[in-house]
């Protein structure tokens, strides 16, 4: 059932708030190939990151976790750190127009931590796995999305899994060293 909370006006369409994610909802968002995250420290530069493959799940009406994947840098990671506000976006390419976003605060869990551990297993086993993000999710917008395009989902890309599996364990904790413990602005991202 949709708890609403309020509606706004966004440039003349109706876009509705909610306090919680529904059934609706978790069903749009476990159909989708790829979502955007959020997000920015006090200062720097405010950084949006493109998702894949099969890494988010909805573990409740509040609560999201996703599984973050080695790249070449780590930003969201050392943002949260500074400032754990997160925004994740969603966008139909297909079928009915909508975009949805999710609006709260998030956690950075490690493989040393308890809680990395305690989520790992609810995603399928994939190479360069860096850290899980849970985030506790306080606001749903929905908006038209009506100028979103039609996009035609083909295959997931399989370069960065390939490359993962080519590094090893070992390789990838030096990368991570190397190329993911400080963002672009220097802020330290716990790896």
């Amino acid at each position: 059932m949709f708890l609403e909370s309020r509606i706004i006006i966004i440039k003349g369409k109706m876009g509705k708030m909610f306090n919680e994610i529904n059934s609706e909802l978790t069903t749009f968002i476990e159909n989708q190939k790829i979502f955007f995250v959020g997000t920015a420290a006090a200062e720097g530069r405010v950084n949006i990151s493109p998702k894949g493959m099969d890494t988010l799940r909805v573990l409740g009406s509040n609560k999201v976790v996703w599984l973050n994947l080695t790249g070449s840098g780590n930003e969201t990671a050392a943002h949260v750190l500074k400032d754990n506000r997160m925004t994740i976006l969603f966008c139909a390419f297909e079928e009915k127009p909508l975009i949805l976003r999710l609006y709260g605060q998030a956690k950075i869990f490690h493989g040393r931590d308890k809680s990395y551990k305690k989520y790992i297993d609810l995603f399928p086993k994939i190479s360069g796995s860096r850290q899980i993000i849970e985030m506790n999710v306080d606001t749903v917008q929905t908006s038209c999305g009506f100028a979103v395009p039609f996009m035609d989902f083909k295959k997931e890309r399989t370069q960065l899994k390939s490359w993962a599996e080519k590094q090893g364990e070992d390789r990838l904790k030096e990368y991570h060293k190397e190329k993911n413990r400080l963002s672009i602005d220097n802020f330290e991202t716990g790896i």
